[in-house]
């Protein structure tokens, strides 16, 4: 039981058949601890205005004062978790890929398509001939229904610009705009090395130079992105030359992610270890020396497996292996225009068990104070304790095995955000 009674509760959600609450350390869960998820029957929360003041079992205690106008929920039948957080996206982007999939029934691989100018070009093509305007819009239309699958945050990333910084950094204003105006906290991440741009082929270290040179001093200088990744692969960008990009970030004082070893074991996980990356993401391709540095280093796995299943690959990231090895994961859609064009998080979840084996525990764990650490906000989000912000999410089913195993379905009832509550009927 906790609890803050300095403050009248505007929030109260009671009767909770199954309140997960994800209480613990503020830092990755690993191991075991992936499996203790906090677990309270007949819960009851109470917030004040953004923050959660209560949590327990039974009844709120006679001396917290419920303000008059507050919002009582009922939550009996119901399983209650943190905001879920979707912590690897490309939200903003131009254009769809839709012929794609046709190719790749044919045969063709992501990198094929890549090489002959479609995939991340097409839609670099795409993004920059598309509006500021547009872009919020198109986006705008995806928040909302991450929003309505229960995500409350959401890390957004550039990377369709690429040598044209001004869509870079087009990519990078929508973001902070719908950060300011939609419900959805977004964490901006600056991609500009999401593929080597055709002008630069035979020439990469040019463009390398750009990035570290202009690109990321202006980025870092301007407060538009608190991370920096790069696409670390066979054919795009090479370990030597992601190491030079990471490091150059890390000394403006960005944090770092890395899209590592998706196809080709290019040493993407041991490069994340070495450099302190706040995660790596993908993975499928890594080492097993490379796994265990980075569980000697603490990196937190992303893992992707909407992105493998897209791609018709028959090999998925070894969650059971990474947490054996005691690396924490984190569970995301990848959302994008190419290899993995959906927003359902819950999609993500099923897939968790069926492709990586991950049991239901360990699944919601990936998907809150992990994904929360994925982005440096566990002190503020990730579980439902005193203090934290009131980000919960209300899921119309008996407990979160049941979440996970009637799959392809919108269980949400109800999402708080910021304390706030809202009808997911009118945000889907």
């Amino acid at each position: 039981m906790e609890t803050n009674m300095s403050e009248k509760a505007t929030l109260v959600i009671k009767n909770i058949s199954n309140l997960i609450t994800m209480k613990g350390p503020n830092r990755p869960r690993k191991k075991e601890e992936m499996s203790e998820i906090g677990l309270i029957k007949n819960g009851i929360i109470a917030a004040s205005k953004d923050k959660i003041i209560y949590v327990g079992s039974g009844d709120l205690p006679k001396d917290i004062e419920i303000s008059q106008d507050a919002k009582i929920i009922n939550a009996q039948g119901k399983t209650v978790t943190p905001g879920l957080i979707d912590p690897h996206t490309h939200l903003v982007h131009g254009g769809s890929r839709e012929y794609e999939l046709f190719k790749k029934l044919k045969g063709e691989s992501y990198l094929d398509i890549l090489s002959s100018g479609g995939g991340i070009y097409d839609t670099v093509e795409s993004t920059k001939k598309t509006s500021f305007e547009e872009l919020l819009k198109k986006a705008e239309k995806s928040l909302n229904r991450m929003l309505s699958y229960g995500v409350t945050t959401v890390e957004a990333k550039s990377g369709y610009g690429l040598d044209d910084f001004d869509t870079e950094l087009k990519q990078l204003e929508v973001i902070r705009e719908l950060n300011r105006i939609h419900p959805v906290d977004l964490v901006p991440t600056f991609l500009g090395a999401h593929a080597v741009p055709k002008k630069y082929e035979g020439n990469v270290d040019k463009f390398v130079d750009i990035l570290i040179r202009e690109m990321i001093p202006y980025v870092a200088e301007k407060d538009l992105a608190k991370f920096c990744d790069i696409f670390c692969e066979k054919g795009v960008f090479l370990v030597d030359q992601s190491r030079k990009i990471l490091s150059a970030a890390k000394e403006h004082g960005l944090f770092l992610k890395i899209h590592a070893d998706e196809i080709e074991p290019l040493g993407g996980a041991e490069l994340a270890a070495e450099l302190g990356c706040i995660s790596a993401d993908h993975l499928v391709g890594a080492s097993d020396e490379g796994l265990k540095k980075m569980a000697k280093s603490n990196v937190i796995a992303t893992l992707l497996p909407t992105t493998t299943f897209f791609l018709q690959s028959e090999k998925y990231a070894n969650a059971r292996k990474m947490i054996d090895l005691g690396i924490p994961i984190a569970l995301s859609t990848d959302y994008n225009p190419g290899s993995s064009p959906t927003e359902n998080l819950q999609l993500v979840m099923t897939f968790g068990a069926l492709k990586l084996h991950m049991n239901p525990k360990e699944i919601i764990t990936s998907v809150t104070i992990n994904a929360a650490c994925a982005l440096k906000l566990e002190d503020k989000i990730g579980s439902l304790e005193v203090g934290k912000k009131a980000d919960i999410t209300i899921f119309d089913v008996p407990n979160i095995e049941y979440l996970i195993y009637h799959f392809g379905v919108n269980h949400t009832q109800t999402v708080i955000k910021n304390g706030e509550v809202y009808d997911i009927a009118a945000v889907s």
